[in-house]
C-alpha cells in the first residue's frame, strides 16, 4: 500500500517542527491535518513538492511548507520531495528544464560552460536565462499535475485491489 511506504519514507514530525527555517510558521505547524497521511493530502503533498523541487530559488523548503499550509497538504511529504532536486540531480534536471524552454520558445539551444560564479550567473540571465526559466515553470507545472493525479489513481487502485483481496478471502 503506498501509505505504508510513503509513511516509511517520511522525515519525523520532530525534525520538521525543530528545523530552524521553518520556525517562521510557529504554531501552524501544530495543525493536526498537515501530519495526516489520506490520499488527498498526499496527493497534495506531491502535487506541491514536486512543483517546487523545478523552481530554481533559495528555500525552497520553506515556500513547499508555507503552500503546504495553506492548502492542507501534507507537510514532510511536501518537504521531503523538495529535495528531488539536490546537488547530484539538479544539473540534469535543470539542463532539462533549459532544453524544455528553448522548446517551448522556438530558439536554438546555445552552447554554454557553467562557472560557479556569481557573475556567471547574472551574465547568463540575459542569454540562457529566459529559456531556462520559462522551462522550469513548464516542468514545474507539469511534475506538480502528474504527481497529483498519479497519486490519486494509485491510491484509488491500491484501495480498490485491497478491497477485492478482502472480497477474495
Amino acid at each position: 500500500m503506498p501509505k505504508k511506504i510513503i509513511k516509511r519514507l517520511m522525515p519525523d514530525h520532530q525534525d520538521i517542527k525543530d528545523n530552524k527555517y521553518l520556525k517562521v510558521f510557529g504554531n501552524l505547524l501544530h495543525n493536526p491535518h498537515l501530519w495526516h497521511m489520506n490520499r488527498h493530502s498526499v496527493a497534495k503533498a506531491f502535487a506541491i513538492g514536486l512543483f517546487f523541487a523545478f523552481i530554481p530559488v533559495p528555500f525552497q523548503m520553506v515556500l513547499a511548507a508555507g503552500t503546504a499550509i495553506l492548502i492542507h497538504g501534507n507537510l514532510p511529504l511536501s518537504i521531503a520531495l523538495v529535495w528531488l532536486t539536490n546537488p547530484l540531480t539538479m544539473p540534469a534536471i535543470f539542463y532539462a528544464c533549459y532544453i524544455v524552454g528553448t522548446w517551448v520558445v522556438g530558439a536554438p539551444a546555445q552552447e554554454f560552460a557553467f562557472e560557479a560564479s556569481w557573475q556567471w550567473v547574472v551574465d547568463s540571465l540575459s542569454t540562457i536565462g529566459p529559456s531556462f526559466l520559462l522551462g522550469c515553470g513548464v516542468l514545474a507545472s507539469v511534475f506538480g499535475i502528474i504527481g497529483y493525479f498519479g497519486i490519486q489513481a494509485l491510491w484509488r487502485y491500491s484501495v480498490v485491489k485491497a478491497w477485492q483481496q478482502r472480497k477474495n478471502r
